[in-house]
């Protein structure tokens, strides 16, 4: 046909009404709408080269159906798939197209800005590094934080309490009591540093206590690196030499607790289990395959969307939402 194809000319081909043909190209009350009728109405717009106009669109609504995501260290690490691809799932899901932009603290309020002149529906800020962070003027626009927390915003943060107790209970099921614990941090209490670490270990202390346990020894480390679980586990066998099991603060200090060990002519887990937090792509590549507690970046990144998007999400709602960090059960753990 000559001439750009309208949402008429669609509704004409495809047999239904116009008001149909806008539900259905624009995402909108699928579920009063039959698959077939929305088949019928998606196939006619491609016949005839139908594309939204989103210019016109935002004119008419004063929606632009976009979302900014503004990451900060989150694009450029290994956890970026995860997060952003939860993020873009459930954008799609709701008809939503994702702006994506990366940016340092002292970046973050010519960010915010660029996004809003694009005329964002909204915003969402990830952090790889779950801490208390300060947002610049929004300009009343809606956003949420994932795995950050922040003044008078909507939050996202793994339930690590949760995930600590469920890593001493996967312990206690298989009998161990003389359990080692390597990485309490000492910076913990800085919640510009961390919001969840303190979490994890009360939940660690809590189920021990519960058990009418405790540490059979702990090292201490601020550097979650593999050189902490290899130099903490030399250690925990000289002064503890009768340790069963260990529990490390992420999967980095596995790494070199695995070492450690395998040195000491020690097996995992014949000898000592290993239970871990944050479930890092190599984490299943380990000899035996390490049990971990996952880090839930994409789950977060899905329920950032809906909450967003949700009609009750304001400025100035910090309701904190903890996810559920799943047990993902491997090799690294066997019965006393």
């Amino acid at each position: 046909m000559k001439g750009k194809a309208s949402q008429a000319d669609v509704a004409r081909l495809a047999g239904v009404s116009v008001t149909t043909v806008n539900l259905v190209l624009n995402k909108r009350g699928s579920a009063r709408i039959s698959t077939a009728t929305a088949e019928r109405v998606v196939a006619a717009a491609q016949q005839l080269g139908y594309s939204t106009d989103a210019i016109g669109r935002m004119l008419r609504t004063g929606e632009s159906r976009s979302l900014g995501f503004i990451s900060n260290s989150v694009a450029t690490t290994r956890y970026a798939s995860a997060m952003i691809s939860g993020v873009l799932e459930a954008a799609e899901r709701q008809g939503y197209m994702v702006l994506i932009a990366e940016a340092e603290s002292h970046q973050l309020q010519r960010t915010v800005d660029s996004l809003l002149e694009r005329r964002v529906d909204g915003l969402l800020f990830g952090f790889m590094q779950a801490r208390r962070v300060d947002i610049p003027d929004l300009k009343q626009q809606r956003a949420v934080l994932i795995n950050g927390v922040s003044d008078g915003l909507p939050s996202l943060l793994p339930d690590e309490y949760a995930a600590g107790v469920s890593a001493i209970e996967c312990l206690l099921a298989h009998r161990h009591q003389r359990i080692g614990v390597i990485g309490r941090s000492n910076k913990a209490s800085d919640p510009y540093y961390s919001v969840t670490i303190e979490s994890r270990f009360a939940g660690i202390d809590d189920a021990l206590r519960d058990a009418g346990l405790c540490a059979a020894g702990e090292v201490h480390g601020d550097e979650w690196e593999p050189s902490l679980g290899y130099q903490g586990t030399l250690e925990l066998l000289d002064s503890a030499g009768d340790i069963t099991a260990l529990v490390v603060a992420n999967d980095r200090i596995a790494f070199g607790a695995y070492r450690a060990l395998f040195e000491r002519g020690l097996r995992v887990p014949d000898d000592i289990s290993v239970v871990s937090f944050d479930d890092e792509p190599l984490a299943e590549y380990l000899y035996p395959a390490l049990t971990t507690l996952q880090l839930p970046y994409h789950q977060m990144g899905k329920l950032a969307v809906d909450k967003l998007l949700d009609a009750g999400c304001s400025l100035g709602n910090a309701a904190c939402e903890r996810v559920a960090m799943p047990l993902v059960q491997r090799q690294s753990v066997r019965q006393v």
